[in-house]
């Protein structure tokens, strides 16, 4: 019994091993590094951002990585102003913000943004032009695009979200969203509201859908990754981080790191569409 023991034990630690080693292969150029990486900005980014650091500080406790959100124009204007290493965006910076800030773009991810609604919401399908009413407060009850007799509850994003700036831009064709809608200040603040609210509307960052909600069909086409991947449906964005100037040091390696086969791995398993 004791030898079976032992042997178990050993096999598990040969696993534990291994595990590690993976990691560290894959991990190699963080070698030696000492230091932080400050990251702040779009709120898509953050489960990839976080799974990266956490594989990072469990093999290289002596490097330390802090991600908060705010949206996609905190993160350029952080980093731009040298408050942060590394600004995301969920939208290319502006040619002016790059020549204000001398910003560098790395795009290591496709996202599509996708409607959402209550999973008891009866309504799976809209027009572009039903949704622009919706969202403009033409249109204010679900009885209107046969649903319940209920008043629509929409929900949107601050004018710093890059999410809600390819949301308008794509989904919206630019149209007005109306003065009621309610604010919330992140994708993951925005399917924690449709979630609790049946008779809610709003748009997530197509990796962030979970069976907490119901994604709604946009002139047929469902927000799924395959139909972003294929073109099909055209409401969609890359993910950015942004430096100021040419990264250096840990910064760059941590960037390269998000490109390797692990980096895009995460992406993928995260919900989004590698670049490579």
């Amino acid at each position: 019994m004791k030898t079976k023991t032992v042997r178990n034990l050993i096999i598990l630690c040969l696993i534990l091993g291994l595990s590690t080693a993976g990691y560290a292969g894959n991990l190699d150029a963080f070698k030696s590094q000492k230091g932080s990486i400050k990251i702040a900005g779009g709120t898509a980014h953050i489960p990839v951002m976080k799974e990266a650091a956490k594989r990072i500080m469990k093999i290289y406790p002596d490097i330390q990585i802090s991600i908060a959100g705010g949206g996609s124009g905190v993160g350029i204007k952080q980093v731009g102003e040298g408050l942060t290493d590394i600004g995301n965006s969920g939208r290319k910076a502006t040619d002016e913000e790059v020549r204000k800030y001398g910003l560098k773009m790395f795009r290591w991810a496709v996202d599509g943004v996708g409607v959402i609604v209550h999973p008891e919401n009866p309504v799976k399908a809209l027009t572009k032009a039903q949704l622009r009413d919706i969202f403009s407060g033409k249109t204010d009850n679900w009885k209107l695009v046969s649903g319940a007799d209920k008043a629509i509850t929409v929900y949107t994003r601050d004018e710093a979200s890059g999410t809600r700036k390819v949301f308008w831009k794509k989904a919206l064709d630019k149209g007005d969203i109306t003065q009621k809608a309610n604010f919330v200040v992140s994708n993951g603040a925005m399917k924690s509201a449709v979630a609790n609210n049946p008779y809610a509307i709003g748009y997530v960052s197509a990796g962030h859908i979970d069976e907490s909600v119901s994604p709604v069909e946009l002139d047929d086409i469902a927000p799924s990754l395959d139909n972003v991947k294929n073109g099909k449906y055209t409401v969609a964005r890359g993910l950015y981080s942004n430096t100021k100037g040419d990264p250096a040091g840990l910064i760059k390696i941590f960037i390269d790191y998000l490109f390797t086969p692990e980096g895009q791995k995460i992406v993928q398993e995260k919900g989004f569409i590698p670049v490579k």
